[in-house]
């Protein structure tokens, strides 16, 4: 059995999200809100381009810990919230930077995750924690 320690760093995990990865997510998750593949769309609500789902991201998240553990039915628990969206251009990628650490080991041998999403060296993901087991 692996154990946990404060202070512990995950392997920082960095993806290129594409705009054929967001019809794909769009596909799988059924969320073809046209902000996700429309540029015109996005840009006449207001934001500056089309923008990835933000569960996509926090996915994202989740496979920097999973990838950590070895498997991912030790994930208990997972929560964020979006601060900030990630911009995707129709040509090339948005790159996400996730990095995590363990903040705290519980009695029970449970152990809560921080982790860190930056696009552009901004946050994306807000109080990400995610709580594993051994």
């Amino acid at each position: 059995m692996s154990t946990f320690t404060v202070g512990e760093e995950l392997t920082p995990l960095t993806i290129d999200v594409t705009r054929d990865q967001l019809v794909r997510y769009a596909g799988a998750s059924l969320d073809f809100n046209p902000i996700h593949w429309n540029e015109a769309f996005a840009k006449e609500v207001g934001l500056p381009d089309v923008i990835a789902h933000g569960m996509l991201t926090m996915a994202l998240g989740a496979r920097l810990v999973t990838d950590w553990l070895g498997d991912p039915g030790r994930l208990v628990d997972y929560f964020a919230r979006f601060t900030r969206p990630v911009i995707v251009p129709n040509e090339g990628a948005a790159t996400i930077e996730f990095t995590g650490k363990v903040a705290v080991v519980n009695d029970d041998g449970t152990a809560r995750v921080d982790i860190t999403a930056k696009f552009e060296g901004k946050a994306v993901l807000g109080k990400a924690q995610a709580v594993v087991r051994n």
